[in-house]
This record gives structure tokens, sequence and C-alpha cells, in this order.
């Protein structure tokens, strides 16, 4: 009979990164009664394989479920090849355009191939939902709808904007949730994972399941990760996205691109490291050692522990034929053309920089580095400032940057940057004292 961990620090890995357990409560009652008959959890998660290759942001989802497995519970991935034909209307503000069964099985066999790349063989199910679905006859069609309500349905925030806003909605997508919601009473699901988007689906399985005679399954969301600028989700389509199956090299350096305070939340989605240990991290870590420390681990899941030794050597060779050269253009610019905000200017002239008292500590302030490019002419324009921040074109110091608006750090009366853009290098140096252009 397999042995479990105590519940409490079952919870605290399941729920170390995710967004919200319906319901909590349930969820311990549930592991308590998996260890006292040394019974595992069925845990699932579907995807619908409308797209050709998973990249990170999938993986948050695999991640959890390797967490589950990891506490000794069977993890269920099943593969919607028959919801995959319907659609997932799911964030959409118009009907989704439907894919062929062959070129859901052309995705599928590619989702079979990397999903093992995390995910252990041993305690594994893969399953197909077309396997039930296809077996069903109208009159079963009949019966799942009568489980629900069009009102209900329309409770669902894009169904309800699409409806007010006279966009079409098909009927076939409102069988969406049904689909997926009985996919959880086929299978018998204790807990369902699903991205804070799919809550509305997560919770019609647990409606369903009650209408079934089962008891409901828990359901845990995880939050949609951000791309490689931070700030839209990861996506193919919004060119941010890091495959899985990218060259080693390629996926390191992409994440070595990512800004320090995303960084953090990849350690928190995309890794195995507790809570304790990324804190830990935080408070000791430098941040750029950290950074290394992570794109190895990701290339390493993926790739193997030598790919990723030598993706971060042939970085580092890459990164230093980049380094700043030792006679490279110095710009003063006045804060006052590039500060962050009012306050900002107002503390400045209160004294607390240029005319300090002796002894005081360095100040952090804001700085406009789109405008700061565009004044040290590295950016034709903000708007071309903006398109190579977005880009991961701008290094400050030794980290690409995403943030038109950052923080520096004022020593004395200045501060100096080393900005690059490609293999454009330049110092800006941030005074509050007349520049040489000023003075003349």
């Amino acid at each position: 009979m397999p042995t479990f961990a105590p519940v409490d620090e079952q919870l605290t890995y399941i729920k170390k990164g995710s967004s919200e357990i319906v319901k909590e409560s349930e969820l311990r009652e549930k592991l308590e009664k998996s260890r006292t008959a040394g019974k595992p959890l069925r845990v699932k998660a579907g995807f619908d394989p409308t797209a050709p290759d998973l990249h990170l942001g999938h993986t948050v989802l695999l991640r959890k479920l390797k967490h589950f497995q990891d506490l000794g519970h069977t993890v269920i991935f099943l593969i919607g090849d028959f919801t995959g034909m319907i659609g997932d209307p799911t964030g959409r503000s118009a009907t989704r355009p439907s894919l062929s069964a062959e070129e859901l099985m052309r995705n599928a066999k590619t989702y079979m191939e990397q999903v093992y790349k995390i995910l252990s063989p041993r305690t594994t199910e893969v399953r197909f939902n077309n396997e039930w679905f296809e077996k069903m006859k109208s009159a079963d069609w009949i019966k799942l709808a009568a489980k629900t309500t069009v009102s209900q349905m329309l409770e669902r925030e894009d169904f309800h904007k699409r409806f007010h806003e006279e966009k079409p909605i098909a009927l076939h997508e409102l069988l969406y949730p049904l689909a997926q919601g009985y996919d959880s009473v086929m299978l018998k699901a204790d807990v369902e994972l699903g991205g804070t988007d799919q809550k509305f689906n997560l919770l019609v399985g647990r409606e369903l399941q009650r209408s079934y005679g089962q008891e409901s399954q828990v359901v845990l969301t995880m939050p949609i990760l951000e791309g490689l600028g931070g700030v839209q989700k990861m996506s193919k389509s919004y060119g941010n996205a890091i495959g899985i199956k990218e060259p080693p090299l390629e996926m390191y350096g992409k994440l070595m691109s990512i800004s320090d305070e995303m960084m953090w939340r990849y350690y928190e989605l995309l890794t195995d490291v507790q809570m304790t240990e990324i804190e830990r991290m935080k408070r000791q870590s430098h941040p750029m050692q950290a950074k290394k420390d992570l794109a190895a681990r990701i290339v390493k899941d993926f790739h193997s522990e030598e790919a990723a030794t030598k993706a971060a050597e042939d970085w580092a060779k890459q990164f230093q034929k980049d380094e700043v050269p030792e006679s490279v253009e110095e710009i003063f610019v006045n804060y006052a053309e590039v500060a962050w905000s009012q306050e900002d200017l107002e503390l400045s002239s209160d004294g607390f920089v240029g005319f300090r008292a002796p002894g005081m500590g360095p100040v952090d302030l804001g700085v406009r580095l789109d405008r700061l490019l565009v004044i040290c002419g590295l950016a034709d324009s903000a708007t071309d400032a903006a398109r190579k921040l977005k880009q991961g074109a701008v290094r400050v110091f030794d980290s690409v940057e995403h943030r038109p608006r950052i923080l520096t750090r004022f020593e004395n009366s200045n501060s100096r940057l080393t900005l690059r853009v490609g293999k454009r290098v330049k110092v800006a140096v941030l005074t509050w004292q007349p520049s040489p252009a000023m003075s003349s």
C-alpha cells in the first residue's frame, strides 16, 4: 500500500503558485481519505490539441500535475480530440474556427511526444475524450444538455459579453463546457486543474458529477503565464512564447531576456523549487546568477543536463563578445528631462540628491527609459523606443529591460546607466549639474 506525506505538507506543495482552490476544505478531506486508505487521488487536466507544439505557458498545468505525481497521486493527461473539434470559446469574442479530426490527431501526436518531458509515464494516464463521445447517441446528448440551462451558460463572462454586444454565439459552443464537465464524470476525477480562464468550465464539471451521483471534484486554477515581455499571456501569436522543442541555446537566451521580476514568477510556476527556497534566493542570490540557474533548470527539463551546460557556456561566450568597450560615449542628461513623475522631481528639488547633506544614503528615483533612449540617440522616437523595449532589444547594464519606466539609484549627484541597443552602447550620466552642452 503506498504511503503519502502528511496532509499539510501535501497542501503546501499543491498550493505553490496556484490561484484558487474550490474548495480547499474538500481537497484536505480528499487527501486525508487518500492517506488513510492508501489510495491515490485521480487528478485531471485537459488539453485540446489545437496547435502542434506546447510552449512553457502550457507546462504550468503539466508542472502542477507533476507536483501531484511527486506526492504519489495518479494524473490524467486528457487530450481533447473531440472537444477540440468544438473549439474552446474561453476568452473568444467570436466563434473559433473548427479543426479537422486529422489536424487534431496530428497535433495530439506531438503532445504525446512532449508530455513525458515533465510527467512520469508510470503514474500518468493518457486518455482521449473521443473514447466516450464517439459512443454517445442523440438521446445521450439530450440527457446531458438537460443538466444545465441557457441562463446558466450565459452567466459565463465571454458568452454574457457577446450576448449583450449582439455578437453570434453558436449552439455548439454552448456544448463545450458540458463536454469538458462530462469528461470529469467519465474519468471519475477527484481534482481538475485549469487556467484561471477555465474556472467556469471546471465548475460545470463539479455540478455534472453531482448530477451523476459522484462526489464533486475539487477545482484548482493556475495563473496564465506571461510571455517574454511580461505583459501579455504567453502565446505564439503574440511572438512572446518559448516553445519546449526550441533548441537549448535559443531557449536559454530567451529565458535570460526576461525581467528580474518575471524571473521569480517563472521560478514559482515552471520549476519544482519550493517557495521557502525561492524566498531565500530572493534575499541572498544575485539576480543574474538566479536567472542563469532558472534557464539551466528549464533547458535541462526539456533537453538534458549536458545541453543546459553547453547552452550556458555558449550564451556566456556570445554575451562576453558584446562587452561594453573601454572607450564609450558618455551623454550627460539633466534628470528633469527623463524624470518618471512629478514626485521624483520634487524629491530631487528638495535637495535629497543634488544638494543633500554629506553622509545621506543613495536614493532610488524613477527614470523614463523610453525617453532616455531617444535623447541618447539609441531610438528614433518614443514609439521606436517602446518597440525596441517590447522586442527585448534593450539592455540596461547586463539585463534585458522591457519596461519603459525603471528605477535607478543615485549615489551622489548623478547616476550612470550603461545602455545597449544591439551593437550600439552608450553611457547616460543623469545629473542635476549643467551638462557641457548646457554650459556652452
